[in-house]
């Protein structure tokens, strides 16, 4: 295992989980709710610093309570008890789970009836990004018992609560970003003609683990002579010959926050047209870096991303160049034309600018960055203009 820098500290201190509360209850007020209902784990974990991988199981629910006054409020299957317990929630309530005949639904009424009252408003996320993560049947005999509480989707709240990021949530991401900066740059040094797309995954894997990654949970890319025109499919038995283009696209975990980049590399000496396509995403890229400060927004940043690519208006197929990040993969906002976010300071994004080059070849490109006053600062160490020659 190669020697690893100094690790940032793991989980929060209390104080960052009672100003996440003071500044949902206070505009949970302002907004008349007496109480939000969070089902889904990165929401669960905001607000408790309950981090666990027992939520890739969907066999039970788990529930979060956040009363307009007062601690959150955990209901959640007995299995879960001791881990919640190490957060700094001390309201803990338990069923015995799963139990299909009342799986947690009695408990978490009885919760809701006593925080929000009886004609009390219950916020529940149900916009963009955001799944309920129970039985519809389970969720219908929720809202049956409680006839008298209104039911409002309080997503917008949410989301602009974890949309900027603490100091110590910049701090795990760009650590993860780093990890991966490290094995990305190595890759020449493990990446051969001859390899399958197969090994040369199974190899970054080994690399980011290496370098001190809690988890390698997204990986996707692959390889296509003159370019690529797939990278969300399962890596193939496909062979690494000269003329190839080979991305790696990598979301590796550090304490629950991702990064979120790939890497283009030519097998051997590449093409004109592939090296000019690297050019041309880097460049939009920096075109995007040199704007993106609190004020600018994210449809401003994929205008400028798609005019320095020489496109109009279009997105392509794929709808956006880039997105929010942290305790998911994948966050709010999107860099589209539709997107209005305005940026703000702490907010950390990527910036992916796509190019179709050729037909059905493509050249993708993406860095982390953290959005400060003075304009964005880069997590994932930048890659060179020319393309990396494997």
């Amino acid at each position: 295992m190669t020697a690893q820098p100094s690790e940032p500290s793991r989980g929060f201190p209390v104080s960052e989980f009672e100003a996440r509360l003071v500044k949902a209850q206070t505009q949970m007020a302002s907004e008349g709710l007496s109480a939000m209902l969070l089902t889904t784990e990165p929401e669960v974990r905001y607000f408790s610093g309950f981090l666990s991988q027992f939520w890739q199981s969907p066999t039970r629910p788990w529930f979060m309570v956040i009363p307009v006054s007062g601690k959150p409020i955990a209901v959640i299957p007995e299995i879960g008890r001791q881990c919640m317990a190490k957060t700094w929630v001390n309201d803990i309530r338990t069923w015995d789970a799963p139990n299909p005949q009342d799986d947690g639904v009695s408990l978490l009424a009885d919760t809701l009836r006593e925080v929000a009252g009886k004609s009390g408003i219950i916020g529940v996320m149900k916009g963009a990004e955001s799944h309920l993560r129970i039985p519809m049947a389970d969720y219908e005999r929720l809202t049956n018992s409680l006839p008298h509480n209104p039911i409002r989707d309080c997503n917008e709240l949410v989301r602009a609560l974890r949309v900027v990021k603490s100091e110590n949530e910049v701090n795990k991401i760009r650590h993860a970003a780093q990890a991966a900066s490290r094995a990305f740059l190595r890759a020449p040094g493990f990446v051969s003609i001859g390899m399958s797309d197969r090994e040369v995954f199974q190899a970054m894997k080994h690399e980011l683990l290496n370098e001190g990654v809690d988890d390698v949970s997204y990986l996707v890319g692959g390889s296509g002579q003159g370019g690529y025109d797939d990278i969300i499919s399962p890596p193939s038995t496909r062979k690494l010959q000269s003329g190839d283009v080979l991305i790696l696209d990598t979301g590796c975990v550090w304490d629950g926050y991702f990064c979120d980049f790939d890497r283009n590399y030519a097998i051997g000496k590449p093409t004109p047209k592939v090296a000019e396509a690297h050019h041309i995403i880097w460049d939009a890229t920096e075109a995007a870096l040199e704007i993106c400060k609190p004020g600018t927004t994210c449809a401003e940043l994929f205008t400028t991303m798609n005019k320095a690519m020489g496109l109009g208006d279009d997105a392509g197929s794929v709808g956006r160049l880039g997105h929010g990040l942290g305790m998911q993969l994948t966050e709010h906002p999107s860099h589209a034309a539709f997107d209005k976010t305005v940026l703000q300071e702490g907010m950390v994004l990527t910036l992916e600018p796509g190019y179709e080059f050729a037909p059905g070849k493509m050249m993708v490109h993406e860095e982390n960055i953290v959005v400060r006053a003075d304009g964005a600062e880069l997590l994932s160490t930048r890659v060179a203009r020319d393309i990396v020659v494997v």
